[in-house]
């Protein structure tokens, strides 16, 4: 299969899908998906955008617009640059630039993101064409991004294709930290899909790859930790409760190892808390809701260092109080949720689902009007 051209942006989706299903070799696919070496200087390069050749201050200008737009929009915007690998902006560094839009993600501003994204796949695309590892792995990272935003506004089937992107470039990188990344992203994805098997298997293979690395450092002691959390809330999704109480365990065990502040810019910032926070979860899903709020009695927002986090407490806690059918309690928890991040709350469809249910069946509740309010339910 050779290079696909690449004004034909449908026949690229098509075909990265039918080779994932097929079983393509990866090199062949990657040599599929890699940009041609650019060849006409970036200031007269022809793009979609009539604002092309306009500054780094247009361009935000641009995204902050788009952003306005709405999910519909953006969603859109980040299809076409799935299909037809943007050219580069030029922006600045590629770093810098994956750390802001990571720290959109802890805010839970999914559309900022979404808004960006595109951008930094282009970005991300020019610089694996030198062929580096580290270059290759940075492009891993803004797909597995992708696939967690995706995955958060419950844009699935688009999850599964950037996280499948994600998994080649991780490949071919030889990063087992970005294979890591790209691994859990996939198996959310493939949860939400009901295929929760395959995702067990997926993240049962990928806490042992990055087990095999020897784990001597905290940044592979906490990609360690962040997997068996992962595979353990998917074992209980799939009602494999044995498995998934002992994965919560184990790790416990590893973040034992951990500070209880992550250090700035580590990858997957786990800790003692963060692991307790995915117990709540994992008993949740095996339908325990009293051993959910158990095992949250103690955690606090300040435990936990973005906002996405500590949105994630609340709705974690909501979720179980919602179970129990404690409706004051759920409400309170998901208005804790949105003061740390309302996209949290807003954005994600299966927390818009408690909201819309507190709405109908106890509008009188505190909170619930304001709830409501929060993520524009008509009364």
């Amino acid at each position: 299969m050779g290079p696909v051209p690449r004004h034909r942006g449908p026949a690229l989706t098509l075909i990265h899908r039918a080779a994932i299903e097929v079983g393509v070799p990866r090199h062949i696919l990657v040599h599929s998906l890699a940009p041609p070496a650019p060849t006409v200087p970036t200031a007269t390069r022809v793009t979609a955008s009539p604002h092309a050749q306009e500054g780094p201050m247009r361009r935000r200008t641009l995204l902050t617009a788009t952003a306005a737009a709405g999910p519909a929009a953006l969603l859109m915007g980040l299809d076409q640059a799935l299909a037809d690998t943007p050219a580069p902006t030029s922006d600045g560094p590629l770093d810098a630039r994956l750390a802001t839009a990571r720290a959109l993600y802890d805010k839970g501003a999914h559309g900022r993101l979404l808004a960006v994204l595109p951008g930094l796949i282009g970005d991300g695309h020019a610089a694996a064409s030198s062929r580096r590892e580290l270059d290759q792995a940075r492009l891993s990272s803004v797909y597995s991004l992708g696939a967690a935003v995706l995955s958060k506004v419950g844009s699935y089937e688009q999850a599964r294709l950037t996280a499948d992107r994600a998994r080649t470039w991780a490949e071919v990188s030889g990063s087992p930290l970005a294979s890591a990344a790209a691994a859990r992203e996939l198996a959310i994805v493939l949860r939400h899909q009901d295929r929760t098997e395959e995702a067990q298997c997926l993240m049962t293979a990928a806490a042992s790859g990055v087990e095999a690395t020897g784990l001597r450092t905290d940044a592979a002691v906490s990609a360690y930790a962040q997997m068996l959390c992962t595979l353990a809330y998917t074992a209980a999704r799939g009602g494999h409760r044995t498995d998934a109480l002992a994965m919560t365990e184990e790790a416990r065990r590893a973040a034992r190892r951990l500070p209880p502040r992550v250090p700035a810019g580590r990858l997957f910032p786990i800790t003692p808390a963060a692991v307790d926070l995915y117990a709540v979860g994992v008993h949740w899903a095996l339908g325990d809701a009293g051993a959910a709020l158990e095992a949250g009695i103690d955690l606090r927002p300040e435990q936990f260092p973005t906002a996405e986090r500590k949105a994630r407490l609340g709705t974690d806690m909501a979720r179980a109080w919602w179970a129990w059918q404690r409706p004051e309690q759920t409400a309170q928890a998901l208005l804790s949720a949105y003061r740390s991040s309302p996209g949290e709350v807003r954005d994600r469809p299966a927390i818009r689902h408690i909201v819309a249910e507190l709405a109908e069946r106890y509008p009188h509740t505190t909170g619930v009007r304001e709830l409501r309010t929060a993520v524009s339910l008509r009364p």
